[in-house]
């Protein structure tokens, strides 16, 4: 019997976090989006480091294992601070598959250009969740969270950067 995928929602438990209820449920949405993402994007980065061929293989397939390590530290860190603020995080592989905003990873990609294009494009759009997700919490009155994604931001931000150099071309220098 195949499941079909529900849209989990979170459980609170009682916790004397001084933060108001209210404020906890938003910031427990989010992070539970973030933690799908985050699951994803590491699978996403496994998936181009099994996968990678070509004359840039084993430098590509060194680097791809050590971004998905360390996108596994930050599903921890999510997942710890959903339960820290008394709810219950959504992190399994089909909870992920169903919340998550990143696109499908190309399962055609090949060589080392089309899986840093892919992984590019991901860590681009994970970047622009994480940023939002700064302001937001920041705005809820949630510092300790928006430190956490402040600290997801720059790995991720530096990742994009290492990827987006395996893709500049000679003409594409202003």
């Amino acid at each position: 019997m195949v499941a079909t995928a529900a849209r989990a929602t979170a459980r609170f438990y009682p916790t004397r976090i001084d933060l108001p209820q209210t404020v906890r449920a938003q910031v427990v949405d989010l992070l539970n989006q973030t933690l799908a993402a985050s699951v994803d994007l590491k699978t996403q980065t496994k998936q181009a480091h099994w996968n990678v061929k070509g004359k840039d293989f084993f430098q590509l397939h060194e680097l791809f294992d050590e971004m998905a390590s360390e996108i596994e530290e930050y599903v921890d860190m999510v997942a710890e601070r959903v339960t820290a603020l008394g709810a219950t995080a959504l992190g399994t592989a089909r909870m992920a598959s169903a919340a998550s905003i990143l696109p499908e990873y190309p399962v055609d990609a090949v060589d080392g250009e089309d899986h840093v294009t892919a992984l590019a494009e991901r860590y681009a759009a994970y970047g622009k969740h994480i940023r939002a997700a700064i302001d937001t919490t920041d705005e809820l009155g949630d510092a300790d969270t928006a430190d956490l994604y402040t600290e997801i931001s720059r790995t991720i931000d530096k990742r994009l950067w290492f990827l987006e150099a395996h893709l500049i071309q000679k003409a594409d220098l202003i």
